[in-house]
């Protein structure tokens, strides 16, 4: 934890946890024993992490959000304030699942808007964009633009997290900010470039 740039007096965080350099731990986070976090991330108020996590580098996780046993999150992630995240599909008080957590990944620059729920098990793709409030019960693909409850699929997002248009080619697609281009084949979207 030598490593960390800054941790607030009020966090509480295990000898044993992880910690990469430049990472920022802000007032009443918990950090528990065998948690993973990489170099340069911003853990904003209130953020719980579990033992038997994984969160990459320079990932963002903003105010109010617990990360549960069996969480993969990559680099360059943003998890918005109060999204929610689950590891078990029936929870019971009184009847222990721990042998049933359901892995959940959040893939390299996919951003969760804020409180959004994650069901436990699916994948969240690269750069993907989840809608503020909406409730995700299936794996979502790549640079895919999904809201509702349940979510589902609205359009495509660049790199840069802006809506892709169809151009004037049959299955291609271009980002009007930053220009960059796309093919669609078979429901998969990828940068030209990336084949």
């Amino acid at each position: 934890m030598e490593s960390v740039s800054f941790c607030h007096p009020t966090a509480v965080i295990s000898p044993d946890a992880c910690i990469g350099k430049g990472t920022r731990i802000w007032q009443f986070c918990t950090i528990l024993r065998g948690a993973v976090i990489g170099d340069d991330c911003n853990l904003s108020q209130n953020v719980y992490v579990e033992g038997r996590t994984s969160i990459g580098n320079r990932v963002k996780i903003k105010n109010n959000v617990s990360i549960y046993e069996g969480i993969t999150i990559d680099d360059d992630a943003f998890i918005g304030p109060s999204a929610v995240f689950t590891n078990v599909i029936n929870p019971r008080s009184f009847w222990p699942r721990k042998d049933e957590f359901k892995a959940t990944r959040v893939k390299k620059g996919a951003t969760i808007g804020a409180n959004a729920t994650i069901i436990c098990g699916v994948t969240i793709g690269e750069y993907a964009m989840i809608g503020a409030g909406s409730v995700v019960t299936r794996s979502v693909p790549d640079y895919a633009l999904v809201y509702g409850n349940p979510a589902v699929q609205h359009g495509w997002v660049c790199y840069c997290g802006t809506s892709v248009a169809l151009s004037d080619v049959k299955n291609k697609y271009e980002c009007p900010e930053c220009k960059r281009q796309y093919s669609c084949d078979e429901g998969i979207l990828k940068e030209f470039g990336e084949f």
